[in-house]
């Protein structure tokens, strides 16, 4: 499975548990538009954590917050590499 995949899936996954409406998944869709609140965001940062075995946030080097799904995709393919 690719990141990409792993991400969406990961994203649709936790919106239906927590019952909220996804905008369509764009790479230019901005995560605050996606219809998932932060504490969704934290989660599924928790869950790539823990699936995909990544934590782009967790090093030393400075990250630039991701604006659009396109962009938080890119950080956990790059995170991959």
């Amino acid at each position: 499975m690719s990141v990409r995949s792993a991400v969406i899936e990961q994203i649709t996954r936790i919106a239906e548990q927590q019952k909220k409406t996804l905008a369509p998944l764009t790479d230019s869709l901005p995560l605050l538009e996606s219809g998932l609140d932060s504490l969704c965001i934290a989660v599924l940062v928790a869950s790539l954590d823990d699936s995909l075995g990544l934590d782009p946030f967790g090093g030393d080097a400075h990250v630039a917050i991701p604006v659009t799904l396109g962009d938080f995709i890119k950080l956990y393919e790059n995170a991959s590499a």
